[in-house]
């Protein structure tokens, strides 16, 4: 990760979990208020009742004040990476059980650390904005795009689609988390798979973000592998992790 990544991202952390891109540089791990910053990635329209970031150091947990006299005791002498472990992630979904909640799994995010062009021989098309309208309901792209009655907060702004004739191999879109900040998503139809597309797709996303001065950022599961080495192969690497609480469905 460039100094340059890791600045906008410093600043985009604090944004989110209401603290100081410094609290980040600490050892000891940090609690704050829950708030809706301006600016803040939004996954949902509510206020977060408890979300967690690491960069592999401390953890900065911002949660509702119900839970601060736990957390506190929490995270006394437990290193902050260690947080995200399935243990201790177990013992924060007990106790958020108490309040409806619970804890989703984690999500491995990464940012570029170089460029990367591939040489490919795909013929790609390019949709901004209301042109990716019309596939909203393709229940072949969940990655790629972000359904807008489900992440209204979240807007796809490109998809670029690998196309043989007129059938579609693949898809990459980006939807914007954040102010600037275009999460890349990548789908690629079972037939067409283990031929680079969605490597290829993805880095020439990732150059169209990089060249409108936005910050390109790609997120996975950690034991999803495959999507993991498309992230190594454009360029990316890991960055940080972060995870929150979703509430309990009780119907």
């Amino acid at each position: 990760m460039t100094s340059e990544y890791y600045d906008r991202l410093l600043k985009q952390l604090s944004i989110d979990l209401n603290c100081s891109p410094e609290d980040f540089k600490t050892k000891e791990n940090v609690i704050t208020t829950s708030k809706l910053n301006d600016g803040r990635r939004s996954y949902s329209p509510g206020k977060p009742f408890l979300q967690m970031a690491t960069l592999g150091r401390n953890t900065v947990i911002m949660a509702d004040e119900c839970l601060h006299d736990f957390l506190h005791a929490f995270v006394k002498d437990v290193e902050g990476h260690r947080l995200f472990e399935f243990d201790n992630l177990t013992k924060l979904s007990v106790e958020l059980q108490k309040y409806g909640y619970r804890m989703n799994p984690t999500h491995h995010m990464f940012l570029p650390s170089k460029r990367v062009i591939l040489e490919k021989d795909f013929q790609v098309k390019w949709l901004y904005d209301s042109e990716i309208n019309s596939f909203y309901g393709d229940k072949r792209f969940p990655n790629a795009i972000a359904f807008p009655e489900s992440c209204p907060v979240r807007p796809d702004r490109i998809v670029c689609i690998a196309v043989d004739g007129d059938a579609i191999m693949g898809m990459a879109g980006c939807s914007e988390d954040g102010p600037h900040w275009q999460q890349i998503g990548i789908d690629v139809l079972p037939e067409y798979r283990s031929k680079g597309i969605g490597s290829y797709l993805v880095s020439l996303l990732t150059n169209k973000i990089i060249e409108m001065g936005d910050v390109p950022f790609y997120g996975t599961a950690a034991a999803n592998e495959q999507s993991q080495n498309i992230a190594l192969n454009c360029g990316f690497r890991p960055a940080w992790v972060e995870t929150e609480a979703e509430k309990l469905n009780t119907i």
